[in-house]
């Protein structure tokens, strides 16, 4: 009975003492801080045994058709690169950003289908991982597994020329990049040194005022005669077509 009480006892001053870690800040909470190792451990085991047990009632269909895989890699270069790169891409902001790391994924395939099947489905809690069937039918997650598993091994211009001839980014809803062309990590996209994603060109910025200070023009409606600012700093001047003077009226 004194063992048992003595039980009790030790694991409240546990309890007690996490409880006042957890309310006095004590766990770092910044991305840039990695936990302890044994943190770290009891984390990654649990994540890991939980993807495991439930990836058990996963169903895997056939897999390794060209068509899926071509869904896969425009689907993949459209939502993954940014996080877990792609071939001969560069490491970007954000994948060395986060934390945990998220993996490079076309290094590391689909060893365990079903595993990776549920993880793109569901997402990782705290991770940085979206569940993509919140908005991806399990056709399409299936097209993704299917890359994954011809990825590894491959170069940057066999996987260029795959995402290239995809149909790009679709999914059957929730699409918010419906073409290809803006997909970083693939043929076409205007990379700088770093590595970074291509940008987005979808507007044409205004062009520059020569005075300084001066607000946009709105050039709704095109005037006949190009309007110049005598003074700097002037507002937009109002490019509808012009009323007709008071004076023009006088004698009619």
């Amino acid at each position: 009975m004194s063992l048992i009480k003595s039980g009790l006892i030790l694991a409240g001053f546990g309890a007690a003492a996490v409880a006042g870690g957890i309310y006095f800040g004590a766990i770092h909470p910044g991305a840039d801080q990695p936990h302890s190792s044994v943190v770290f451990k009891l984390i990654e085991t649990a994540r890991d045994r939980g993807i495991s047990m439930r990836a058990q009632a996963v169903s895997v269909p056939s897999l390794g058709d060209a068509a899926q895989v071509l869904s896969g890699a425009g689907n993949y270069a459209a939502m993954c690169t940014t996080c877990h790169l792609a071939p001969g891409m560069a490491p970007t902001e954000l994948s060395q950003g986060l934390y945990p790391a998220p993996p490079a994924l076309t290094e590391l395939g689909a060893p365990d289908p079903a595993r990776a099947f549920w993880v793109i489905k569901h997402g990782l809690k705290a991770s940085g991982m979206p569940a993509w069937g919140t908005s991806m039918a399990d056709e399409y997650i299936w097209n993704m597994v299917a890359f994954l598993q011809q990825a590894p091994g491959m170069t940057a211009e066999q996987y260029q020329t795959l995402v290239a001839s995809s149909g790009g980014h679709s999914h059957g809803g929730g699409e918010s990049m419906p073409h290809h062309e803006s997909m970083p990590g693939m043929a076409g996209g205007h990379h700088d040194d770093t590595g970074a994603a291509p940008h987005e060109h979808a507007a044409q910025a205004p062009a520059p005022h020569d005075d300084a200070g001066a607000p946009p023009h709105d050039h709704g409606a095109p005037s006949p005669t190009p309007a110049t600012h005598d003074d700097a700093g002037a507002p937009p001047h109002d490019h509808a077509p012009a009323a007709e003077s008071a004076d023009a009226h006088d004698g009619h």
